[in-house]
C-alpha cells in the first residue's frame, strides 16, 4: 500500500449518519408518558364504570349486659331549678359583705349589710312621733276625767236647782268634746305605731339574708358600692349581692329531636354521664316532657331528675344521657344488645328484607331479618353486627357490586 492509499483511509466519511443524541431520547420518553396519561384519563372518563352517588348511615348498637337497653341518647346540661340572685329591697351603699364563692349558707343567714344611717334616722323620727302621740293621749285622758267629774257635779246641782240648766248642758258638751279628742289621740298614736313599724322594716331591709339554704356561686358586690334592685343611679350600681344555688334542686335539661320524642315517656329510667367524669354513671329519671317545641331547632325539652346528690355535680355541666327501657324484674335474663338500622336503608325484595352495605366503594347486598320498630329505626335480628355503613334511600337501579360514591365526597 502506497502513501496515497494511506491518506484515503485517514479521510473522514461525512456521508455516514450521526449517532443519536441524548436530547432526542428525553423527548421520546416525555411523549410516551403524555400518551400514557391521556390514555388513562380517557379510560377514567369513558371506559371506567361510573359511580352512583348515595347517602349512608351507621348501624348502631343499643344496650348491653343485664341492664335495660338504651332507646335514645341525647346531650344537655345540669341546671338548678332553685337559684336566686339575692339583692336588697332598697337602694343603698354596701357596708359589709359576709359571703364568698363556694360558701354554704343557711336560710335566713345574713349575707351583707347596707349603710343604715338613713333608715335609723327614719326609725328615730317615727319613734319620737309615737312617743308624742302617747303623751297626748295621757294629757287628753286627764282632761277627760276632769270633764266627766264636772258633768256629774253639774247634774246633782241641776237636780237641786242650784244652777241653771244651761250650765249643765255646757258641761255635758265639754265632756263629749274631750271624749272625741281622746279617740282622735288614740288613732294618731295607732298611726304613729304603724309608721314606726314601717321604719323598723326599713332598718331590717338594710340587712340582706339568704332566702333558702344553698351554695354561693357568685359574689357580685363589694363594700362601698351602691346596690339597687332596679339598678338606679347609673351603670355603676349593682343589682345584687351574690347568687345562691340550691344544690338539692339540680336536674338535667336535654333537647330531644322531634323525630325521636316519641321514645321518651315520663318516669322513664335514664342513665346520665357527666362530660367531666365519663366513667361515672348516674341513675336518673324523666320528670316531664315540656309541652312545647323549639321551632328553630325542631327539638322538645325534657327534664330529668338525678337520683344521686354529689358535690361533683354543679350547674351548667355538660352531660350525656341515655333513655332506657323499663328495668327488668329481679332474676330476669340479661338483655342482649340490639342492632338498629335506619328504616330508610331497608329494601324489600319479595319476602326478603335486605340492605346495601358500603364496602370499599362497592354496594354489597346483605339479607337481614328485622324485628320491631323504634322511631325511625328498625331492629335487626340477624344479618348485621353493628358499625356497618349502610346506604339509605338507595335508588331502585342499585345492584349488588355496583360502584357507589358517598354524597359530598370527591
Amino acid at each position: 500500500m502506497n502513501s496515497s492509499d494511506l491518506l484515503k483511509e485517514l479521510r473522514i466519511d461525512r456521508s455516514a449518519a450521526p449517532p443519536p443524541s441524548r436530547r432526542g431520547l428525553w423527548i421520546t420518553v416525555v411523549v410516551v408518558l403524555i400518551l400514557i396519561a391521556l390514555a388513562a384519563l380517557g379510560w377514567k372518563l369513558f371506559g371506567a364504570e361510573k359511580a352512583i352517588e348515595v347517602r349512608t348511615a351507621i348501624v348502631t348498637v343499643s344496650g348491653s349486659g343485664a341492664g335495660s337497653a338504651s332507646v335514645l341518647d341525647a346531650t344537655g346540661y345540669v341546671v338548678a331549678r332553685r337559684m336566686a340572685t339575692v339583692s336588697a329591697k332598697i337602694t343603698g351603699k354596701v357596708r359589709e359583705v359576709l359571703i364568698e364563692e363556694g360558701q354554704k349558707v343557711e336560710a335566713g343567714q345574713v349575707l351583707a349589710r347596707l349603710d343604715p344611717v338613713d333608715a335609723d334616722a327614719q326609725r328615730s323620727l317615727a319613734a319620737a312621733q309615737l312617743s308624742a302621740a302617747n303623751s297626748q293621749i295621757e294629757n287628753m285622758r286627764a282632761q277627760l276625767r276632769e270633764a266627766e267629774a264636772n258633768a256629774v257635779r253639774m247634774a246633782a246641782m241641776v237636780q237641786k236647782q242650784l244652777i241653771p240648766r244651761s250650765q249643765y248642758d255646757q258641761a255635758i258638751a265639754q265632756r263629749d268634746a274631750m271624749r272625741a279628742q281622746m279617740d282622735m289621740a288614740k288613732r294618731n298614736a295607732k298611726v304613729a305605731a304603724g309608721q314606726l313599724q314601717i321604719a323598723d322594716n326599713g332598718v331590717d331591709n338594710t340587712v340582706i339574708r339568704a332566702p333558702f339554704t344553698g351554695v354561693v356561686i357568685d359574689k357580685a358586690a363589694q363594700p362601698g358600692e351602691m346596690i339597687s334592685p332596679l339598678s338606679a343611679g347609673g351603670g355603676f350600681t349593682r343589682t345584687g349581692i351574690g347568687t345562691i344555688v340550691d344544690m338539692d334542686s339540680l336536674e338535667v335539661e336535654v333537647d330531644v329531636s322531634e323525630a325521636y320524642i316519641g321514645r321518651v315517656q315520663p318516669k322513664m329510667p335514664v342513665e346520665a354521664v357527666l362530660n367531666a367524669y365519663p366513667d361515672w354513671k348516674i341513675p336518673a329519671e324523666v320528670i316531664a316532657i315540656i309541652p312545647t317545641a323549639d321551632r328553630a331547632k325542631a327539638t322538645v325539652k325534657v327534664r330529668i331528675s338525678l337520683k344521686s346528690r354529689d358535690p361533683r355535680i354543679v350547674p351548667d355541666m355538660g352531660v350525656r344521657v341515655s333513655f332506657l327501657e323499663r328495668a327488668p324484674p329481679a332474676g330476669a335474663a340479661a338483655i342482649a344488645p340490639r342492632v338498629l338500622v335506619p328504616t330508610a336503608a331497608v329494601r324489600q325484595d319479595g319476602d326478603q328484607d335486605s340492605v346495601f352495605v358500603l364496602n370499599q366503594g362497592k354496594a354489597e347486598r346483605h339479607a337481614v331479618k328485622l324485628g320491631g320498630t323504634l322511631g325511625e329505626d328498625r331492629q335487626v335480628l340477624s344479618g348485621l353486627n353493628g358499625g356497618e355503613e349502610v346506604i339509605v334511600e338507595a335508588p331502585d337501579t342499585l345492584k349488588d357490586g355496583d360502584a357507589v360514591r358517598v354524597a359530598g365526597n370527591e
